[in-house]
């Protein structure tokens, strides 16, 4: 078996083994679709090392361009995630995975007493579109796609969305990058919006995207517009149209309870797990 530095001719082998563990390898796959295997710091980049059995991959380490090691690595996790460490020579921010990967990398990169931000053990869920169960809807409330008016706002929402979730912080850095996904929200226009009025309710977003299968993340209700079903409202609205542009199946991962009931009552099922470690 060895273990190199993924390139440009390696792309269709990759996408063989990461279509194997389509749910857990969102991601990795997403990330490879928009910015290829040749690493640049920048957005959505990564270097990519395999373990090769033969010809074939059969586990993979990515670290990415924001220190994140992204994880899809069932054979020989601990030395593929050593060797994307050594090559990259960059600073491991988290871990994040299928749950058992996560926790061998986390030990032998000597981990295990690093300084936390957050670490989650979650369910990864999914739904076959086909089996969406669409809610029935207010008349008054609009779902659409976030609008430059609603840079401000969402904004908010997302500093409240990492401080709530992952125990970020509100500082300029995370404004910067809040800024920086609202415009991709916009540019992107697959997100939804539940909206009554001049009020916003409830968004729902994907964080990984294919052709064929959507990744839900970054869903979040102000406290004050919760348990009034308006993220089942949008989540549901966000799927149906990703449904009408020929998208398959949908993933997620989740570990509030509450949540886990909107996710459920919309057609998701579990499916495996995942873990996610943020160092401080």
């Amino acid at each position: 078996m060895t273990i190199r530095l993924l390139g440009p001719k390696d792309e269709a082998a990759l996408e063989a083994f990461l279509s194997q563990h389509r749910d857990s390898s969102m991601f990795l796959r997403s990330n490879v679709r928009l910015s290829g295997l040749v690493y640049r710091q920048a957005a959505f980049h990564g270097q990519y090392l395999a373990a090769f059995s033969g010809e074939h991959i059969v586990s993979v380490v990515a670290h990415a361009w924001n220190g994140m090691l992204l994880l899809q690595a069932p054979e020989r996790a601990a030395e593929v995630a050593r060797a994307a460490v050594a090559t990259s020579g960059r600073r491991v921010t988290g871990i994040l995975g299928p749950r058992a990967h996560v926790a061998a990398v986390r030990e032998a990169l000597s981990l295990d007493d690093a300084p936390l931000q957050t670490v989650r053990d979650e369910t990864l869920f999914a739904l076959d579109l086909a089996q969406l169960v669409v809610p029935k809807l207010d008349e008054a409330l609009e779902l659409r796609p976030p609008q430059p008016s609603d840079r401000a706002t969402l904004i908010y929402w997302r500093i409240a969305y990492n401080v709530e979730t992952i125990e970020g912080k509100d500082t300029p850095d995370a404004v910067a990058a809040a800024g920086a996904w609202f415009d991709y929200l916009v540019a992107d226009g697959t997100a939804r919006l539940a909206t009554k009025g001049n009020e916003l309710l409830s968004l729902s977003a994907f964080n990984a995207q294919l052709p064929d299968v959507v990744q839900l993340g970054g869903i979040f209700t102000p406290p004050a517009a919760r348990r009034r079903h308006y993220a089942r409202a949008a989540i549901a609205a966000s799927l149906v149209a990703a449904r009408d542009r020929g998208v398959q199946r949908a993933v997620l991962f989740a570990h509030n309870e509450n949540a886990i009931r909107c996710y459920e009552s919309l057609g998701f099922t579990p499916v495996g797990d995942f873990g996610l470690v943020l160092f401080a």
